[in-house]
């Protein structure tokens, strides 16, 4: 077992890794003009990272369905579960594009931002929504390729995507010094260079995709089971998506420097999740493969043996924050007032991957077990206890530190919870 999760989760831990190189060399490249540069993409990011991340059903979805199909060897499943998922893609894409001015509006407002860099996130913004069609569709695929088992196509598309963003923003904010519009149209090219990339590759799995009529597609019994996984998914990553605009927008409230300080720390929390939903990915394909194939024994390994590896790569990265988090600051700004608050909160990030891997690990595992609805309540109640917390310590404590305690206990709560429902009905969890 240990042999089948490192195969899917070392591609998978190199393409989760590479994913934040984008925002971090963004991260970099804007902190080196501006405080306000640096704001304006972490407002324009936020947005973004919330208005993707509640679609990412479409990965995850697809991913369990995939998988469950798989291991039964039900092609005609398979098949149809990929043609329903693309098709809602696009869908849901098309509204993005023809209200961006209201989205961000409205999300400006929300998130507090300021008249200072307003006007450097919005057009960030309208730029970067121009990507919605390549990022949705390659949910759908990555989670079509995971629930195969195949973890290299994922990565070969991120690091195609990743090294496309990266030269081309520096080209553009660098030589021809677009400012922020480059860092958005780095993303953009990179984002179609991906998608184009990824139909090459399903194009590989010819043999396995079946020909699905229309009237099959609309089948109410198979429609009713996509969106109902799909739905208890997106309620979920909303309630999770919305709980990282709101740190930010508290952050805000701090002002420039206080938003700057979170938005460098958060990328201590972007890379450790990133690596370790390597083992959540590993995770929702195996769980969801055995789980399909009504194989117990090797469904409760996978689960085990997930959860080490999760639990030692956290330990890893919580070393690494508490020895070197000061060096890694520096890569991203140097700016001294900002520097200084954020090394007075580093101890408090460098706890966050021990508190938050159990999180991770086990939604891959109510992933692959399209355990949905456990996984949407226990996100749910985690994210009610860390907004009373919030409030509670802010009537005694600075805010960064509040908004820090109680984001930290978010993450513990969401695993603690987790843990007790799978420990409670185990393979009968739905």
């Amino acid at each position: 077992m240990n042999r089948q999760i490192l195969r899917l989760a070392l591609p998978n831990i190199l393409a989760n890794i590479s994913v934040p190189l984008i925002s971090s060399v963004d991260t970099a490249l804007m902190g080196h003009l501006s405080a306000a540069h640096l704001a304006a993409l972490g407002i324009g990011g936020m947005i973004f990272m919330f208005l993707y991340s509640s679609f990412g059903f479409l990965r995850m979805g697809t991913t369990g369905m995939t998988a469950q199909a798989f291991g039964a060897g039900d092609g005609h499943t398979l098949s149809a579960t990929l043609y329903r998922a693309m098709i809602l893609a696009l869908i849901l894409a098309l509204p993005m594009i023809i209200f961006e001015n209201i989205i961000f509006g409205l999300a400006a407002e929300w998130m507090n931002v300021e008249a200072s860099y307003r006007s450097l996130a919005q057009e960030y913004f309208s730029i970067r929504i121009w990507t919605a069609p390549a990022v949705l569709l390659m949910f759908v695929l990555t989670g079509f390729f995971f629930g195969m088992q195949n973890s290299r196509y994922p990565l070969y598309v991120t690091v195609l995507v990743n090294l496309v963003n990266v030269g081309l923003s520096i080209f553009l904010v660098r030589v021809l010094e677009w400012g922020i519009a480059g860092a958005a149209w780095g993303t953009v090219v990179a984002q179609y260079a991906g998608l184009a990339y990824a139909f090459w590759l399903l194009g590989r799995y010819r043999a396995s995709i079946q020909r699905v009529r229309r009237r099959e597609l609309l089948r109410w019994e198979a429609l009713s089971r996509f969106f109902h996984v799909n739905r208890n998914i997106f309620i979920r990553t909303l309630a999770l998506t919305f709980s990282l605009a709101f740190f930010y927008a508290q952050a805000a409230k701090g002002g420039e420097v206080t938003l700057s300080v979170m938005i460098l720390l958060l990328q201590f929390l972007i890379w450790s999740s990133f690596a370790i939903d390597g083992f959540a990915n590993a995770a929702e394909s195996l769980v969801g493969r055995y789980y399909g194939a009504g194989d117990r024994r090797s469904f409760a390994a996978a689960v085990k043996y997930s959860l080490l590896w999760g639990g030692g790569l956290a330990i890893l990265f919580s070393v690494s924050y508490g020895l070197w988090g000061g060096a890694i600051l520096r890569i991203f700004t140097d700016s001294p007032p900002v520097l200084e608050a954020a090394e007075r909160l580093l101890p408090l990030a460098s706890l966050l991957p021990l508190l938050a891997f159990a999180a991770f690990i086990y939604d891959g595992i109510f992933i692959g077990m399209t355990a949905v609805k456990a996984m949407r309540n226990a996100v749910l109640s985690a994210t009610a206890i860390y907004l009373g917390s919030y409030y509670l310590l802010k009537s005694f404590l600075p805010l960064e530190w509040a908004l820090w305690i109680s984001f930290l206990g978010f993450f513990f709560y969401r695993g603690v919870l987790q843990w007790w429902m799978f420990r409670r009905k185990g393979w009968e969890l739905k």
